[in-house]
């Protein structure tokens, strides 16, 4: 008779939270722990790209990410957070989003569940420009209520927040612009409509030093406000070629931050 085909139950799972089973999670997990939560949004991005554009750039970044960092970090993956805040574009039927009081309570929620398991660290890997604020709000609630170590991150910084876009977009290619569209047409180039792309940038606002986007003023908006197809940047210029280079600089970027987190201990000594 043939041997029972082993089970090696110390063999290292995938480096997916929801993929273990119960008596895992207090055998691997330990206070070095680095748990990373991708949150995205179900949201008009423009008649070329899907809802889910933010959704599936962070979820491929951070998987991207913690397949390289694991050999040398304890990551691990939660499931992505698919609804978020997202009633700048509420407008947009088809656009599911969540309150902004909602939203910090959800991310609250998160956090203490997993300031339940022996993790100490928690990271939200956020895809969506427009959860940044509220984001940074519940690192410091989350911090304060339930003692974990918080951290935002972002697979490129918004250009509205001092990140760059694309030097013809004039820094405000915030949404479904050519970043933006060149990382979907790396990712899921069945999911892009490039006939249907234009170019769409608040021309009124560029020679605008403090009231622009990324300017020293900020303001309120609706997508709508810069025209009927809810982008805002010029996707004609998008190419798979960029977004892959594009791609692999963010995940690059988040490993070489989570290696900074792992480091990273509070309270700081003076």
């Amino acid at each position: 008779m043939s041997p029972a085909p082993s089970h090696d139950n110390d063999q290292r799972p995938s480096r997916r939270l929801d993929e273990l089973r119960a008596p895992q999670l207090d055998s691997l997990l330990s206070d070095r722990s680095i748990l990373i939560q991708p949150l995205g949004a179900v949201e008009q991005h423009g008649p070329h790209l899907p809802f889910n554009t933010d959704l599936l750039i962070a979820e491929r970044v951070a998987i991207a990410a913690v397949a390289r960092a694991a050999p040398d970090r304890d990551v691990w993956l939660l499931p992505p957070l698919a609804y978020t805040k997202s009633n700048e574009h509420a407008w947009s039927s088809g656009t599911i989003w969540l309150s902004a009081d909602t939203l910090l309570r959800v991310l609250d929620d998160i956090g203490r569940c997993v300031a339940v398991t022996p993790a100490r660290k928690l990271v939200f890997m956020n895809g969506h420009g427009g959860n940044s604020a509220l984001v940074g709000v519940a690192n410091r609630e989350i911090r304060l209520r339930h003692g974990l170590m918080t951290f935002l991150a972002h697979p490129g910084v918004p250009p509205d927040q001092g990140g760059v876009s694309a030097a013809d977009e004039h820094g405000m290619g915030i949404h479904g612009g050519t970043d933006e569209t060149s990382l979907m047409l790396h990712l899921a180039p069945e999911l892009v409509d490039m006939e249907a792309a234009t170019r769409n940038i608040p021309e009124t606002l560029v020679a605008n030093r403090h009231v622009r986007f990324g300017g020293t003023v900020g303001f309120g908006w609706l997508s709508n406000d810069f025209g009927p197809d809810g982008h805002i940047g010029d996707p004609t210029t998008a190419t798979a070629e960029r977004g892959a280079e594009i791609f692999e600089a963010a995940v690059v970027a988040f490993v070489e931050a989570l290696a900074e987190i792992d480091r990273f201990e509070l309270p700081l000594a003076p």
